[in-house]
């Protein structure tokens, strides 16, 4: 008399069942991996803008109260440059003090760089290039587009 055992493992079936579920699971996961990603990046855009826009708007402000002295000329009162933010500017009537805006200038997330597009007072408000007369408005040189079809360049 043979006595069966009773066999250990996977059938082939079984196999290519399992196989079959986790190829469907990591399919569905792979989009919202990339979904979130770029979601953290779209949030991290956002910081980096209202953080650089933020300083613009403090300088612009110690500017207008005679803090940082009379204005360079077609500056209006604005930086020249995003580095003088980090920089720091000398105080009107005080020698050794500087008033600095930023510790440093953000990354842009979606350039991976410190390199923004930049925009002056006297530029067109839709203008993808600087006058360089001073820093008004900073963007995204990225040509992406987000989720809602608008471009991070606009933001």
């Amino acid at each position: 008399m043979a006595i069966r055992r009773r066999q250990r493992g996977l059938t082939l079936i079984e196999l290519i069942v399992a196989f079959t579920i986790l190829m469907i699971l990591t399919s569905m996961s792979v989009p919202l991996a990339r979904s979130k990603v770029r979601r953290e990046k779209e949030r991290d855009l956002h910081r980096a803008l209202d953080e650089i826009r933020h300083a613009i708007d403090k300088y612009k402000d110690a500017s207008d109260q005679g803090m940082l002295g009379p204005p360079k000329m077609d500056t209006y009162g604005y930086p020249p440059t995003l580095e003088e933010l980090v920089d720091g500017v000398k105080l009107s009537g005080q020698v050794d003090k500087k008033l600095k805006f930023l510790r440093r200038i953000p990354k842009d997330p979606m350039t991976n760089s410190t390199d923004w597009g930049k925009r002056s007072m006297q530029d067109d408000p839709a203008s993808q290039s600087w006058g360089g007369q001073n820093v008004f408005d900073v963007f995204s040189k990225t040509t992406e587009k987000a989720a809602d079809g608008t471009s991070y360049s606009d933001w």
